[in-house]
């Protein structure tokens, strides 16, 4: 099948997010956040099953006052996805979540307070077996640094980590991992190119208000794009003003791209031209809306001309060449029978679903199987 990644990660120390690997040789984990207002419990876990559904490792909830904590206790007992809670200042709002089930804490130990609200937060991580996320916002830097530096910049995030990591440092609590996310993409590629050379914990890699679905997609796959080059990152969220669903998809897309990820249907697909002999955008966008619940690894080519069809089936597990009068599919590589333009789609879906099924029953990563999936 396809080439394997040439990507060198960075060593990190492991932590554990619920049931979620997070760093050392642990898979890159894909999260998002809700956007619902957490009091409402209904729409609150309706969001994460969907977030789930599309391969969601991780959901991040915001927790801003003691009414939403009270809320978060029936979101964690509604659902089994791992839950991060989005705390600030409030040391009491921690010690709830920890209390109700919390698999990760995002809160930054100084701007908890006091020593003895920080100490009772670290310790009570401790007790739970609970990680915290330290997360430095290059929007949010304190007036001191500020004053320091001017502006932000990549050297006031790494400060700004710095000392939130000396805090956990001093109770000796290493489980964390650390986000340093700007919406300038060279502030963050260059504040996380520098922390990773100062921890050994995981980094959690995002752009920060990144935009809309098109802008933020790209500004995204950029700035994550350099860093996971690098080797740097253990886990992502991409910052969308659009559906959190999408920030799924978009990043899973990211690691695919990568080869840092095998998940659900790596679909490669021309952009289509007047030597197209089937409907290559039409049959693309319907395989992909049919095709969101697979989460089982799959290469699937669709190419509307001879041109580059055949090498791309070639390496494909099931691939699909536009010919005249029939357009000719692919298994493994090997041709395989003709279909027409009118039953495509339908025909195409059932290919890929049988071998999902034969991938499925070998209980093995996509290999060269060689597997009767045609149409009977």
């Amino acid at each position: 099948m396809r080439m394997q990644s040439p990507i060198k990660r960075r060593p990190t120390r492991k932590i554990m997010v619920g049931n979620v690997p997070i760093g050392g040789d642990a898979p890159i984990a894909v999260q998002s956040m809700t956007n619902t207002e957490t009091c409402d419990v209904e729409a609150t876990l309706a969001q994460i099953r969907r977030l789930e559904q599309v391969g969601a490792d991780i959901v991040r909830v915001s927790v801003p006052t003691m009414e939403a904590a009270e809320a978060f206790r029936l979101i964690r007992a509604g659902t089994r996805v791992p839950l991060v809670a989005d705390i600030h200042f409030d040391y009491l709002i921690a010690l709830k979540v920890l209390e109700y089930g919390v698999d990760c804490l995002r809160i930054n130990p100084g701007n908890i307070g006091r020593d003895d609200r920080v100490r009772s937060v670290i310790e009570s991580a401790r007790d739970h077996g609970v990680p915290l996320r330290i997360g430095v916002n290059a929007g949010s830097l304190g007036k001191e640094l500020l004053r320091k530096y001017g502006e932000p910049n990549a050297d006031a995030m790494v400060e700004s980590a710095m000392r939130h990591i000396d805090i956990l440092d001093s109770y000796d609590f290493q489980d964390f991992k650390v986000s340093l996310k700007a919406s300038e993409v060279f502030m963050t590629v260059a504040a996380y190119r520098k922390l990773s050379q100062q921890i050994e914990q995981p980094l959690h890699l995002g752009i920060t208000e990144a935009g809309g679905l098109r802008s933020g997609t790209v500004k995204s796959s950029v700035g994550l794009g350099l860093l996971l080059m690098d080797g740097i990152g253990d886990t992502i969220r991409i910052s969308l003003a659009a559906d959190p669903v999408e920030e799924i998809k978009v990043g899973f897309d990211i690691l695919k791209s990568l080869g840092l990820r095998k998940k659900g249907v790596n679909l490669v697909a021309c952009p289509s031209c007047s030597r197209q002999n089937f409907d290559v955008i039409a049959t693309v966008n319907a395989l992909e809306a049919r095709l969101e619940d697979i989460t089982t690894p799959i290469d699937v080519s669709v190419v509307g001309c001879i041109v580059n069809g055949p090498g791309e089936a070639l390496v494909s597990h099931i691939g699909l060449t536009g010919a005249t009068p029939m357009n000719m599919a692919y298994v493994d590589g090997e041709t395989s029978h003709k279909i027409d333009n009118a039953n495509l789609v339908d025909e195409l879906e059932a290919m890929i679903r049988r071998k999902v099924k034969v991938l499925q029953d070998a209980e093995v990563s996509p290999v060269r199987i060689i597997a009767d999936v045609v149409h009977s």
